[in-house]
């Protein structure tokens, strides 16, 4: 691990609760500029990773970020050194205006009051939400605070930002607008995407790689269409239809 070693990176990472395993020697990396879709069923271990990339669960093993070991760190500090997750549940600042939850973020992090402006404007234009700067947060339709949420993520330009399940409640218009969002990102500012997701759909076109995680452990990595057709996550997760890309999972 260089310093060269430009990823977020996850090394031998195991989480015991009270003598159960939630994850055993996990290994995962996402580089700038790369979408990786994070896939399993529900209790497979997904949020406790998510957990432990963005400091809010304590582990054995090591995170690292570009090549800067990181682990131990707290929320506040991987934040400001550019690891950035959102919620599943999207927490809003109540009060505050839709600008004014952006420019909130963006100090948060440690920008000056000038450059949060900034990054706020920026953010609003690439999630096209100019229009609705002024509006009070809270009071936006579900599909657009969570477009918010998202944004809020993204001020400062962070290396890494991991997603919690974005478009759980989205209908498939909304899905698809998501998608375009979502792969215009890391071309824009080469931050690289962890995508925790249950929408297939989704994962499998926005994704340029998927790791698959299955009670704690890894099942498979490699392109989607190659974790796909592996028998092993069929047989855990994808079901005999996933040959399909329309298929959703919830269970």
């Amino acid at each position: 691990m260089g310093k060269g070693d430009r990823a977020l990176r996850a090394s031998g990472v195991t989480v015991r609760f009270a003598g159960l395993t939630a994850l055993e020697d996990i290994e995962l990396s996402v580089r700038p500029g790369e979408i990786l879709g994070l896939i399993g069923p529900n209790g497979a271990g997904k949020t406790t990773l998510t957990n432990v990339l963005t400091g809010f669960q304590r582990h054995a093993g090591t995170v690292a970020v570009d090549g800067q070991d990181v682990t131990g760190w707290s929320p506040q500090r991987l934040s400001r050194f550019g690891v950035r997750r959102t919620f599943q549940n999207v927490r809003l600042f109540a009060g505050m205006t839709v600008a004014q939850n952006l420019e909130a973020a963006a100090l948060g992090v440690g920008l000056g009051r000038a450059a949060a402006h900034r990054s706020s404007l920026d953010l609003l234009e690439r999630f096209d939400l100019t229009e609705l700067a002024g509006v009070e947060a809270t009071a936006l339709p579900y599909g657009l605070e969570r477009r918010l949420g998202i944004a809020r993520a993204l001020v400062g330009e962070p290396r890494y930002v991991v997603l919690d399940e974005p478009a759980a409640g989205l209908n498939e218009e909304e899905s698809d607008e998501l998608l375009t969002r979502l792969r215009a990102v890391p071309a824009e500012s080469g931050c690289g995407l962890v995508v925790i997701e249950h929408d297939m759909r989704l994962i499998m076109r926005l994704c340029d790689r998927l790791h698959v995680i299955d009670h704690g452990r890894s099942l498979a990595a490699g392109a989607p269409a190659d974790v796909r057709a592996d028998p092993a996550v069929i047989e855990a997760y994808l079901g005999s239809e996933a040959a399909g890309e329309t298929v959703t999972h919830h269970g």
